[in-house]
């Protein structure tokens, strides 16, 4: 507006106010450097509610590396990161099949959903509504023809349903194998699509297996071949997807997604733990080792998920679902996630706060106790004393 000649060093900043009056006392000051150093590849704003949630989130910036950063040509990768969407919901819709679709063909239903008619096989097309984070087998979809706005809907899996390692969803449709040779990998990461800042959590992801996946749920898998692999997908996968479903992250996202989509372009600008970072001992072990145990167990609960778990070196069945035993290991993860952030424990007590929906929910479900916050810091200050294994009260 004032033309190339009008430069600041800085300009004070206030978001999500109702007026004039109220953006004057709560306005903070954000330099070009931040809008940088938060979003280097579109430089667009971030949306800061206080001045602690900037001064958290620059910290956290000046510490970690983006997940991918166009500033560099080529791109730099912190993985080795492939996004691709699968199937589109309308333009591929032709190729889709329900159960009476198939049924009608003579096929037959066999272990993991698959169906199959002699050497021809079909395969569940999983949506967003139908995963949460570190499960795939979050919610089976059922279809009211008469709700002609919205026929399908989710029905949210139970814990006998959870128990049962051979149970899978049931998705609405199913694609053929042969569409899917370009996608070969025995299992992938899955990425909630459809997202908000007001939900319980924003960044949702688990590991998947081999299936067809709609656009609201885009996947995530390695850009080296296998005929060429050397960046060890199976090794690195497990910490991304911790990684994308810590509470550290999700809070720096929440500055800085403006829709209910959550793009691509939004998640290359997100700090990442590097590689490097895995090898921070906690006592007699590394971040790495505390994060693969702890997703391997929260992922391989299912027999449709044998191939990520021989991937992972474990040769035995699936782990019992145990929802005390998940909440433990993922206040774990997310207490070492925020040690590999830099937040302290104040810092990490305020993000926490910043999740209401999380705390109200759990309150309610525990009798007015917060046990994933009491865990997560529990766990922090065990991890300094390096004792990573400690059974922590809460």
């Amino acid at each position: 507006m004032g033309g190339p000649g009008r430069e600041f060093a800085r300009a004070d900043r206030a978001f999500f106010q109702q007026n004039a009056a109220m953006a004057e006392i709560n306005a903070f000051p954000l330099a070009p450097a931040d809008f940088a150093a938060v979003n280097p590849n579109t430089g667009t704003a971030p949306v800061f509610r206080t001045l602690r949630d900037a001064e958290i989130t620059r910290g956290i910036y000046r510490r970690l590396p983006v997940l991918v950063d166009h500033r560099h040509k080529p791109p730099r990768y912190v993985w080795p990161v492939r996004y691709s969407t699968m199937f589109h919901m309308t333009n591929d819709s032709g190729k889709f099949r329900t159960e009476a679709d198939l049924v009608k063909l003579g096929a037959y239903r066999v272990a993991g959903g698959w169906w199959e008619k002699g050497s021809a096989k079909w395969l569940p097309l999983y949506e967003g509504k139908m995963v949460q984070a570190y499960d795939h087998r979050a919610a089976s979809i059922v279809v009211n023809s008469e709700n002609l706005k919205r026929p399908a809907y989710s029905m949210i899996a139970t814990e006998a349903y959870h128990a049962d390692p051979a149970w899978s969803p049931v998705p609405q449709f199913w694609v053929s194998a042969n569409d899917l040779l370009e996608y070969k990998q025995p299992w992938v990461i899955g990425l909630k699509h459809i997202s908000s800042t007001s939900n319980v959590r924003t960044v949702i992801c688990a590991i998947c297996p081999s299936a067809g996946y709609g656009n609201s749920l885009p996947v995530i898998v390695s850009q080296v071949s296998k005929a060429d692999e050397t960046d060890t997908f199976a090794a690195w996968a497990p910490l991304l997807e911790a990684n994308l479903n810590s509470f550290p992250l999700d809070f720096v996202v929440r500055q800085k997604l403006h829709g209910n989509n959550l793009n691509w372009f939004e998640m290359e600008q997100l700090p990442v733990v590097p590689p490097e970072a895995y090898d921070c001992r906690f006592g007699p072990r590394t971040a790495g080792d505390i994060v693969r145990e702890d997703v391997l167990h929260l992922t391989y609960t299912a027999h449709d998920m044998e191939p990520f778990a021989r991937d992972q070196g474990y040769q035995g069945p699936p782990f019992a679902w145990d929802e005390e035993d998940r909440l433990r290991r993922r206040a774990r993860l997310d207490a070492v996630f925020f040690h590999l952030y830099g937040p302290d424990r104040d810092d990490a007590d305020y993000v926490l706060s910043t999740f209401p929906i999380v705390k109200r929910e759990e309150e309610q479900r525990y009798q007015g106790r917060s046990r994933s916050r009491d865990l997560i810091l529990g766990h922090m200050a065990a991890l300094a004393a390096g004792a990573p294994d400690a059974n922590i009260a809460g």
